[in-house]
């Protein structure tokens, strides 16, 4: 169940964990990210170009072509991506789509969605793709 990210954003963090677990610098073609991770081939190839255009996968055409991450992992923060895929809206806009929700005008869950929606932009701006290769490859392991 999505809540906070488009589905989009969600197989753009899987897409981009997984080639950070894997981490060989090979590219490696759309269709063995989709296998491994479950997701609709035509989909993910949508969701690593865009990625590609933000500059942060790099995108190899041809026979031999795929995709690798243009930086080192350690460089990547799980904000970029959530960026370059879903935007920043969402840390923006009210969650329940009131106009004019401010401190001043809240709306009934202002104040909790505040807490939440600060602790999850401070996670997603400290945390880089490295510090989850392990929990990644576990992950893939099981679906």
């Amino acid at each position: 169940m999505t809540i906070i990210f488009s589905k989009k954003c969600e197989y753009g963090l899987q897409a981009c964990l997984y080639l950070a677990a894997i981490n060989t610098g090979a590219v490696i073609p759309s269709g063995e990210i989709a296998k491994q991770l479950k997701i609709p081939k035509e989909f993910i190839s949508k969701i690593l170009q865009s990625l590609t255009t933000s500059g942060l996968i790099y995108s190899k055409k041809g026979k031999l072509g795929g995709f690798s991450l243009a930086k080192d992992p350690s460089k990547i923060k799980l904000i970029d991506i959530v960026t370059a895929i879903d935007g920043l809206q969402l840390f923006e806009k009210c969650v329940l789509g009131f106009p004019n929700c401010s401190p001043d005008t809240p709306c009934p869950v202002h104040d909790k969605w505040g807490e939440l929606r600060t602790k999850a932009y401070q996670m997603l701006t400290d945390e880089t793709l490295d510090a989850f290769t392990e929990k990644t490859l576990r992950k893939i392991k099981n679906l």
